[in-house]
């Protein structure tokens, strides 16, 4: 971390909409703001699990909350989410394992494609809706984000090496250990401590408290 900026790390995971969102705003922020974002690839299935959270729409008032409000959010952030119900649900059935493992693994070998890599899978998902959690899919993803075939076939090897496996597990572990209990989890380390900011609607208080 270069003197006087702020560390703000992002644990996200890309079949979350709101880790999308955050993501995207972070990124704008990140050229304006006293800051050096750092991208840390999590599981969200693996937080909900060891925190005992449920998904917010598996509540019905919450479901059609949600909808309405990433809506609102995507139009207002001008990101390309598009949501209907039938989505919310496929959402749920849908792991993000593999893909997460896959940008682990691009995470240790080629940091460089991990901002465009984590968009083009959101891209696909929650723009497209495609699935990602196929290795031939996957692959689609990484050829989109500009990686070479040999490179992308590298990081799929990787995905089942416990190398990759432990990192994902670590990241996650760290999130929770800040306090996450879902995501996005926004950790801004100010003050010698670290803040904890859930969701992508907290942006403003994080500005506020490291003083932007």
């Amino acid at each position: 971390v270069s003197m006087g900026r702020i560390l703000v790390e992002l644990f996200y995971d890309v079949i979350s909409p709101y880790s999308w969102l955050a993501f995207e705003v972070l990124c704008r922020y990140q050229h304006i703001w006293n800051i050096d974002l750092r991208f840390r690839p999590a599981l969200l299935g693996g937080i909900m699990q060891q925190t005992g959270n449920k998904p917010p729409a598996m509540l019905p008032k919450r479901a059609e909350y949600m909808l309405k409000d990433i809506k609102r959010m995507a139009k207002y952030y001008q990101v390309p989410v598009h949501v209907t119900r039938d989505e919310i649900q496929s959402f749920f059935a849908t792991s993000s394992l593999a893909a997460m493992r896959f940008v682990t693994a691009i995470d240790m070998t080629n940091p460089q494609y991990l901002e465009p890599l984590s968009r083009e899978f959101w891209m696909h998902f929650w723009s497209q809706h495609q699935d990602i959690s196929q290795p031939e899919n996957i692959l689609a993803v990484a050829r989109q984000a500009g990686l070479s075939a040999e490179l992308s076939q590298k990081a799929l090897e990787m995905i089942s090496s416990p190398t990759v496996k432990d990192r994902l597990k670590e990241t996650t572990a760290e999130a929770i250990k800040y306090g996450a209990f879902g995501m996005p989890a926004v950790v801004a380390h100010h003050d010698g401590e670290p803040h904890l900011f859930f969701g992508a609607d907290r942006l403003e208080l994080l500005g506020h408290v490291i003083g932007e």
